[in-house]
């Protein structure tokens, strides 16, 4: 970090006043952190749109949790951790908001059309399944054909969600290994 020690060492006095309701030293306290917290979040983030981003939400976190923070305890150690869990959040956001699709139009004629199911890949798929035990191939087809939960997939067969996760693991690594035969063959 840039920050010299001996600035360093009066955050917590200025985080103590901007408690008091001190606002000139709380102006002083956030206009030092900034260049901090933006170089953390760079060493996680490397977007510059996300990092600035990240950077105002920890600093309204630090507005939020002000009152949190214990001068009897250093203060880079707060902040970092305040750093570390927003950067975090943006990150998964960011993943779960990410396109994974592609633009039709980018793609050739070809593999931009709509692909029918053939039938033999339906009869070769119900064979897999024929080949499973019971338990196995009704899990199977619960969960990923009727598109039940895990908890209702559980109750329709009367077992624990745990019991359902290990019987479609099963299954799976049972149709993976009679897909790999069959291309073999």
């Amino acid at each position: 970090m840039q920050t010299s020690d001996s600035a360093r060492e009066s955050w917590p006095a200025l985080m103590e006043q901007a408690q008091a309701g001190n606002q000139l030293a709380y102006t002083r306290l956030l206009k030092a952190l900034v260049p901090v917290i933006r170089s953390q979040v760079r060493k996680q983030i490397s977007d510059e749109a996300l990092v600035e981003d990240v950077i105002q939400d920890v600093l309204l976190t630090v507005h939020r949790v002000r009152h949190t923070y214990n001068s009897a305890y250093p203060f880079l150690p707060w902040l970092l951790a305040i750093i570390s869990a927003r950067a975090i959040d943006a990150l998964r956001r960011r993943g779960r908001h990410q396109q994974w699709e592609v633009n039709d139009e980018a793609l050739p004629e070809a593999a931009s059309a709509p692909i029918a199911p053939r039938q033999e890949s339906q009869e070769e798929l119900a064979g897999y399944l024929r080949q499973l035990p019971a338990r196995q191939r009704d899990i199977v087809e619960h969960v990923h054909l009727r598109e039940m939960s895990l908890t209702e997939a559980a109750a329709h067969n009367n077992l624990s969600v745990s019991a359902v996760k290990s019987l479609l693991h099963r299954a799976l690594t049972n149709l993976r290994r009679f897909g790999a035969n069959h291309d073999r063959s």
